[in-house]
């Protein structure tokens, strides 16, 4: 055992004296294996690291908006759409307002429909609409019962061509000008429900040449304009609208009819005149 005495002389020792001192005290041996001296205190020097701290707080985007007086502030998410975080917008759904479930819906004893009256009873209620028994708004104002002359009124009848756009064709004298002409010299590309639809030759501009114009109309200024050219013009035929077959019955019953009547007349009025 150590006393008071020796205690205090060992630790008035400076470090490398008490690890000399205690490597030749057989008393104080110990079952480390190493060297004594790896013990003694060594100075370690660190050396200063600067680490700088980037700071990664999600910026809100300011919108200036002119009309606004105070700016309005977009927070951008850089998070990305998928399945599991879908949903709408907080504050954009809510939950219906439960009435007649009694006090606990919180919302008094008449559950949110009133005290009385027809909407407060059990049952449909009215529709909508409803104003009491007078005349309602959607009888009271005028009906649009149809479109003057049907659905097709305003949809165009005819591919248009003018005068000038044949002459900037390039036609020759003699050359045909039709439908199918004029899709090869590109002057006209219809497209949709207009490829369906037939020629009409317009009267804006001039022709020089003698051409054999074949279109389903002609207005009146075209027609004057060509047949001074000398262009041979052909109206072409349109299709016939489909007829129930007792219907064309009844028409050629009736053409029969008024045929024998204007032959009677005209007979009758022969002897007279004779």
């Amino acid at each position: 055992m150590y006393t008071s005495t020796s205690m205090a002389s060992l630790l008035s020792l400076t470090p490398s004296s008490l690890v000399a001192k205690l490597a030749r005290c057989p008393s104080l041996a110990s079952p480390f294996k190493g060297s004594l001296e790896n013990l003694a205190p060594k100075p370690c020097y660190i050396p200063s690291l600067k680490i700088r701290r980037i700071s990664r707080e999600k910026r809100p985007l300011v919108i200036l908006n002119q009309a606004a007086s105070s700016p309005a502030v977009v927070t951008l998410t850089t998070e990305r759409f998928r399945l599991d975080n879908l949903g709408p917008q907080p504050g954009s759904r809510k939950k219906a307002k439960r009435k007649g479930r009694g006090h606990s819906a919180g919302q008094g004893g008449s559950c949110g429909f009133g005290m009385r009256g027809q909407k407060s009873r059990s049952g449909p209620g009215v529709q909508k609409g409803f104003e009491g028994g007078q005349m309602p708004l959607y009888r009271r104002i005028p009906k649009l019962r149809g479109i003057a002359g049907g659905m097709h009124a305003g949809l165009p009848k005819y591919v248009h061509v003018n005068l000038r756009d044949i002459e900037d064709a390039g036609f020759r004298d003699g050359e045909e000008v039709s439908l199918e002409t004029l899709k090869e010299k590109r002057v006209i590309n219809p497209s949709g429900r207009d490829a369906r639809l037939p020629l009409k030759i317009l009267g804006e501009g001039e022709l020089s040449k003698k051409l054999t114009i074949k279109a389903r109309a002609f207005s009146t200024s075209a027609k004057e304009k060509l047949e001074s050219v000398g262009c041979s013009l052909t109206v072409l035929p349109g299709r016939k609208k489909w007829v129930k077959p007792s219907v064309t019955k009844n028409l050629a019953r009736a053409e029969e009819y008024f045929a024998k009547k204007r032959a009677a007349t005209a007979a009758s009025s022969e002897p007279a005149s004779a």
